[in-house]
């Protein structure tokens, strides 16, 4: 079950172009919405978001949002992260509003643990997905999904339909999906030419003949 984390958000009432004013007082801008509220501008502290961040999902961790003016935290999840594409910092933060009574969709990150037999054989490890879609309360939302892949032998696959999730959670995503396979390895056979040797023919050398 994912723990709550508490979350100070600041009003914001810089928006648009104008709020890399914000850099400033090293706040990261965002927006907080969902059903039965209206659309809210709001401003992080980026020393304390980053540093929840590094020890909590992105997607599946429950924010407990202190809104500045507002008496009870709001629980929410991330929807959309944006980072500048050159530094990597981020620059704008989505969250949604949820009910912990009601049923939302969420990414669930996968963690493959252990070495597959088939890679100590000399196999070739393919990771097709890190993570699932499911379903479920937000407090049963686990924070991510561990998959003992340590009896894998070449040629086997690991099926969506093999996960096995908490109580409370659906997985959303097709069962027949590989999310992972251990391969034979490919190696470059080299041809060669049986029988007697073949003398390069020279050019000219049958027209003399003739």
């Amino acid at each position: 079950m994912t723990a709550s984390t508490i979350l100070t958000a600041y009003d914001r009432d810089v928006i648009g172009k104008a709020s890399h004013r914000l850099a400033a007082e090293n706040r990261i801008p965002a927006v907080l919405y969902g059903t039965g509220r209206e659309s809210l501008s709001i401003s992080l502290d980026r020393h304390e978001f980053e540093l929840m961040i590094a020890h909590h999902s992105t997607t599946s961790t429950i924010f407990e949002l202190a809104v500045e003016g507002e008496k009870k935290p709001v629980n929410a999840l991330i929807r959309e992260m944006q980072t500048n594409p050159v530094k990597g910092t981020i620059i704008h933060v989505d969250f949604l509003a949820v009910a912990m009574d009601q049923l939302i969709t969420a990414a669930i990150s996968l963690r493959y643990v252990n070495d597959p037999a088939g890679v100590r054989a000399g196999g070739v490890l393919t990771t097709n997905f890190h993570e699932i879609n499911v379903e479920a309360k937000p407090g049963d939302l686990p924070e991510a999904i561990e998959v003992d892949i340590a009896s894998l032998e070449i040629g086997d696959s690991l099926h969506v339909s093999d996960i096995v999730v908490p109580a409370g959670v659906t997985i959303l995503d097709d069962p027949e999906e590989v999310l992972i396979s251990v391969q034979a390895p490919r190696l470059e056979v080299e041809e060669e030419i049986e029988g007697e040797e073949v003398e390069p023919e020279v050019i000219g050398e049958k027209a003399e003949e003739e």
